[in-house]
């Protein structure tokens, strides 16, 4: 069962890069060259505690969803996710967010499971694991870009 834990230091505030993290119309643009779309739940706006978002994206050549909901939440220190439907035997993703100085340092802790036995824990091991660190960086970059420019007026204003 892989684990990823990334920390970004974003210079910008602990509140605006919460937000910017929940934003669905944020991640849609950080993954849009995957075509990935919210289809069901929340599709726009900023996720709260309890709800749910399925997102359809291009994944490892070809259209996958994933259902995930959010678990926990603290508002500014701390939100949860977890898959409830998709191609993961299991999915959790933790974000925590602390304030430094002038800046803001945003953690991610994911781990995942794959089904496939032997063949998926091989996948993970050669392949996923890094893919998956790429995804959330990929992310990560454009919250950071959004926070630190004048940007995250057109998604949180």
């Amino acid at each position: 069962m892989p684990t990823i834990h990334l920390t970004t230091v974003i210079y910008a505030p602990l509140e605006r890069v919460f937000d910017l993290s929940r934003s669905i119309t944020l991640h849609k643009r950080s993954m849009s060259h995957r075509q990935e779309d919210a289809i069901k739940g929340r599709t726009n706006g900023l996720i709260s505690y309890n709800e749910t978002v399925t997102w359809r994206a291009k994944h490892v050549g070809k259209m996958r969803e994933l259902t995930t909901k959010i678990t926990a939440m603290r508002k500014n220190e701390f939100f949860s996710d977890e898959m409830t439907e998709g191609d993961f035997t299991h999915m959790n993703h933790e974000h925590h967010f602390k304030s430094i100085e002038n800046a803001t340092v945003m953690i991610d802790i994911m781990d995942f499971g794959t089904p496939y036995g032997w063949f998926g824990r091989m996948f993970e091991r050669f392949y996923l694991h890094k893919y998956m660190i790429s995804l959330l960086q990929e992310r990560n970059n454009t919250i950071k870009d959004y926070a630190e420019s004048e940007k995250w007026r057109v998604i949180l204003d």
